[in-house]
């Protein structure tokens, strides 16, 4: 006989006090830190503890005994399954609070900085809905079962939507997602409804076998519209009535393509995309000017990297260009140059921009980039970026004025950090969407470095994620 399992620990009366990186609220008792799903500080709760360790446990509400001023209604009916919006349940004000806390709190604890009037307040995001430019669905065989569901011999399985958390396998089907615009919606549900109703398979992402693999919507400032189906194994019939459906259907679609992708990942990046209508980009634009005047051009194709949120790229970007203070005839290094957005966007101030980044073709699309807004005074190099910028690479381009840097969410290889420290630019300008690696990499370069300023912005509402960009002078 199996053994019954050990009852889980209750904790009672919990103080949410503040809130962890990860978006669980944090209680303490007089021996442990308590991470609380869906908990928010102010809370005053019951939980049931599933996970305890040393120092740590993490639990679930069972009893919400005080709620906090800062709780709201989330608005979406997917709350707390799906992973993407995790404090719709709390209010905006408050989600900048905490998220400007969590930018102060690393710099502090982390790179041991006095901010002592170096932090502006954290620039919230115009639009708290709505306000992605891209998203990507999964298809799925085996669809999430929503608390009370219980497998039946004719239960729909196949699901059009987003990864469980902390489940691979799993997909729960959305019916209406709040993070982009339409016609993302209508064309997610039409193109299931069309799949279901054809018997097209959904993939199984265990057995390698289905149709349907993902399916990827792009919108722009512009109202341009890009659709890209991945289908796996397939024959051309369904392809060809699929892609057929959604061109009838929706005839904005500005670039409408497909990609047959039977390897065991996701990853488009190695794959062909056939064009089946229309271009095969798509144009975002932003004004080059504080006051609205001015247009730069970005082409975007089904590979292209550009910031999710348009709207908070623009200011993340003037906010970078504006701590360069520029006056015309500075040598400017954009490292992690991405498809050379900043690089471009600053161009027009500066003498002349060098980018650098890991992808081969976000490099392309820099120079892409560039060349259909006439800008003439950029350069950009593909390579890892600790191999790319050694003493050779600075020597033959010059050395420059100014370093905007802007890392995936790791921060920089400690090489390059040492690298930037050996260059000895006059300004270094750090964008971050990872405010602790941040903070690890300015550790070492305030040893010659000073920090002049830090502006944190918000460009995912309803999550903790937040972009951070400081401004650092050579003492």
């Amino acid at each position: 006989m199996r053994p019954a399992r050990k009852p889980n620990t209750i904790l009672q009366n919990i103080t949410v006090i503040d809130i962890a990186e990860e978006g669980k609220g944090v209680g303490k008792t007089d021996e442990l830190v308590v991470f609380i799903e869906k908990a928010i500080p102010g809370d005053v709760v019951d939980v049931e503890v599933y996970r305890k360790k040393k120092n740590f446990a993490e639990a679930k509400i069972i009893e919400l005994k005080k709620p906090s001023d800062f709780r709201t209604e989330a608005f979406c009916s997917h709350f707390g399954v799906c992973g993407g919006c995790k404090w719709q349940h709390m209010l905006y004000d408050a989600q900048l609070v905490y998220k400007q806390k969590s930018v102060t709190d690393a710099l502090q604890r982390i790179a041991k900085l006095d901010l002592t009037g170096l932090v502006h307040p954290i620039l919230p995001s115009e639009q708290t809905s709505y306000y992605r430019n891209k998203l990507e669905y999964t298809f799925s065989n085996k669809r999430w079962l929503t608390d009370g569901e219980v497998i039946s011999e004719d239960m729909e399985l196949n699901a059009l939507g987003f990864h469980v958390p902390g489940r691979f396998d799993k997909i729960l089907d959305i019916e209406h997602c709040y993070l982009q615009a339409d016609p993302s919606n209508p064309i997610r549900n039409r193109v299931r409804e069309y799949a279901l109703l054809h018997n097209i398979s959904f993939y199984d992402i265990k057995a390698h076998t289905g149709a349907l693999r993902n399916l990827i919507i792009r919108t722009s400032s512009t109202g341009e519209l890009m659709v890209i189906v991945v289908f796996a194994h397939t024959a051309q019939d369904d392809i060809d009535g699929l892609m057929a459906f959604i061109a009838d259907g929706f005839p904005e679609i500005t670039s409408l393509s497909y990609i047959v992708n039977q390897k065991m990942n996701d990853t488009i990046f190695d794959q062909e995309v056939i064009t089946y209508s229309g271009r095969d980009y798509i144009y975002e634009a932003m004004p080059t000017n504080d006051d609205g005047t001015g247009v730069i051009q970005f082409r975007i194709g089904p590979k292209s990297f550009y910031q999710t949120n348009s709207k908070q790229a623009l200011r993340l970007y003037q906010i970078a260009r504006n701590f360069g203070r520029f006056s015309g005839d500075e040598l400017v290094y954009d490292l992690y140059t991405g498809a050379g957005t900043i690089a471009n966007f600053v161009a027009g101030q500066v003498k002349q921009v060098i980018g650098v980044e890991y992808v081969p073709q976000a490099i392309e699309d820099a120079k892409v980039n560039s060349a259909i807004n006439n800008i003439s005074n950029t350069k950009f190099f593909a390579g890892d970026m600790k191999d790319v910028l050694t003493p050779e690479f600075v020597a033959e381009h010059g050395k420059p004025d100014v370093i905007i840097t802007d890392p995936p969410r790791a921060g920089m290889h400690p090489d390059v950090v040492n690298r930037l420290m050996e260059i000895e630019a006059e300004k270094i300008v750090y964008v971050s969407c990872n405010a602790a690696t941040q903070a690890r990499d300015l550790l070492v370069l305030k040893e010659k470095y000073e920090v002049l300023d830090i502006q944190p912005v918000d460009m995912f509402p309803h999550t903790q994620h937040v972009e951070n960009v400081v401004l650092l002078r050579l003492r």
